[in-house]
């Protein structure tokens, strides 16, 4: 955290009574200084008195140099000043440049107890004023927040900015705090930070997901992934294929209420039905889908997709559910297919070399058809005008048919056979997000040896370049890395309830929060952020 210094400043005469009140938060500057100041005025009259001659010039008070915020993650530069520094009263107002920042205004309004006035241009003392303001070079997620003469302003060039202010304002001001007085500029490092939940193991509830948003949002994410789809269950309810949907699931109703409530707090809702492996919940309403090996034994999750059947279905999903998730962003998985975990994938499964062969010529290979598969799903969620993303086993080395280039890679793991390290995508110019499964994996049971993530390991250990493992890749390769995610896996679903998994998944996704903000070493020891997440509640 950056503090600068700035000139003592005195308060002279005529300044209200709103900005010589103490306050008694250390952090804000509140308690006055003693001593003269030459040249200075005597301080404002008592309320309900009235002047009749000039002021006779006295002594005042003046204010120790404010101290940074302590938020969750930390704001990136804070420029101390002298003054009281601003909480919140009864009847003081929320006020906003522009329409577009009413929902942010009646948000941060309702949470602090003050009243949102709308669009108003007048000044009020114990004002919160949200702008739109272009700055040159900023981002849409950056803001700056100005503490001054009693009054607070919040501005930023894009909503999204404006609302991570009003975050920083809510933490500041948490238990009775101050705000205090100087200037915040605040910033992400990377522009996904981001929190996936396997809904399709566990169900959780629509109440707890909720939650989650309202939890997320407060620490300044701005994806929530939806894993759906898997061999377990199938957990949205479905219009063109309901004979798929497990019985217990979300209806459409309550997931639009999620996507609104995350669009409310600048969330993206990310859905993943993944495929061609993981599906099957799908198969089993449609065995006759089913990938075979030579022998008829069935391969568990896997769709033949030499059949023109399973892409139909597939397809139908995602179209779908393209009008329920409106974001710009969708997963396909793509992982862990079992046609390719066999030695010898032409022979084991004749009808995909086959298909292979008809569609890429006579070296077409299973990988050949795989790659292909992934590319026409990826073209599916395009037509949406989606960006595709898929998990880094899902891309093979040494295929004839090529991953396409506009396919975001989700680098997860360097155990599954054949992966690469993340090095060979990032050379290959393909954008990475960070899913590194040695620290932000939540398996619940922990299978094969998957313990679980602690926040002080991410905090002190982490950062975006951490890909695979715990080493770093260059930083010549930083712009590549959008970011990261933090994921719940619920391989044995009923080893935690959703209490303990929203308790157990705290701390990891604070620290996960405050490296993606922020990759540099964080000022505060481990003890100190503990310290600090339990005040803030």
């Amino acid at each position: 955290m950056l503090i600068v210094a700035v000139v003592v400043v005195t308060v002279a005469a005529g300044v209200s009574l709103g900005l010589l009140a103490t306050g008694d938060d250390g952090d804000a500057g509140g308690s006055p200084q003693g001593g003269t100041a030459p040249g200075t005025s005597q301080a404002a009259s008592p309320p309900g008195s009235q002047r009749t001659t000039a002021p006779t010039p006295t002594p005042t008070r003046s204010y120790p140099l404010s101290k940074a915020p302590r938020t969750i993650p930390a704001v990136r530069s804070h420029t101390a000043a002298r003054g009281p520094g601003w909480r919140p009263a009864r009847g003081e107002r929320v006020v906003v440049s522009d329409a577009g920042l009413a929902d942010e205004g009646r948000l941060i309004a309702g949470e602090l107890g003050l009243t949102y006035a709308g669009e108003k241009k007048d000044v009020r003392a114990g004002d919160v004023r949200l702008a739109l303001k272009s700055g040159a070079g900023a981002g849409a997620e950056s803001y700056t927040m100005t503490v001054r003469d009693g009054r607070v302003e919040i501005s930023g060039p894009g909503e999204a900015g404006v609302f991570y202010g009003t975050r920083t304002l809510k933490q500041e001001v948490h238990g009775g705090g101050t705000a205090p007085e100087g200037v915040v500029r605040d910033a992400p490092a990377k522009p996904v930070r981001g929190f996936m939940l396997d809904i399709a193991r566990k169900p959780f509830t629509a109440d707890w997901i909720e939650d989650r948003v309202r939890e997320l949002g407060d620490l300044k994410f701005n994806q929530l992934g939806l894993h759906f789809s898997d061999d377990q269950g199938f957990r949205i309810q479905s219009d063109s294929h309901p004979e798929i949907v497990s019985q217990q699931h979300l209806t459409k109703a309550q997931v639009r209420k999620i996507v609104a409530l995350a669009a409310g707090r600048h969330i993206t809702v990310v859905p993943e039905i993944d495929s061609p492996g993981h599906l099957g919940a799908v198969i089993a309403a449609h065995p006759e889908l089913q990938l075979r090996k030579a022998s008829g034994v069935a391969t568990p999750g896997a769709i033949d997709i030499s059949k023109d059947e399973s892409a139909d279905i597939v397809d139908d999903l995602l179209n779908e559910y393209a009008g329920l998730f409106p974001g710009g962003q969708w997963h396909l998985g793509g992982d862990e297919y079992q046609a390719l975990v066999v030695s010898d994938p032409e022979a084991s499964y004749p009808q995909l070399a086959a298909a292979a062969r008809e569609a890429y010529g006579s070296g077409g290979t299973v990988a050949d058809l795989t790659t292909g598969w992934l590319n026409d799903r990826a073209a599916t969620v395009r037509a949406h005008g989606r960006t595709a993303l898929a998990w880094n086993d899902g891309f093979f080395r040494d295929t004839s048919v090529q991953p396409d280039k506009r396919i975001q890679v989700a680098y997860w793991t360097g155990k599954e056979i054949g992966a690469r390290v993340p090095v060979a995508y990032l050379d290959a110019g393909r954008k990475l997000i960070n899913y590194n499964d040695e620290f932000l994996y939540y398996v619940l049971g922990k299978p094969r040896m998957f313990p679980l993530p602690t926040g002080e390991r991410i905090y002190e250990q982490w950062t975006p370049r951490v890909l695979r493992g715990a080493v770093a890749v260059p930083s010549a390769y930083d712009g590549q890395i959008l970011g990261g995610s933090f994921a719940v896996w619920c391989d044995i679903a009923d080893s935690q309830t959703q209490a303990q998994v929203a308790a157990g998944i705290r701390m990891p996704l604070r620290a996960t929060v405050q490296k993606l903000w922020d990759a540099r070493s964080p000022a505060l020891s481990w003890t100190e952020f503990r310290g600090l997440a339990d005040r803030l509640g």
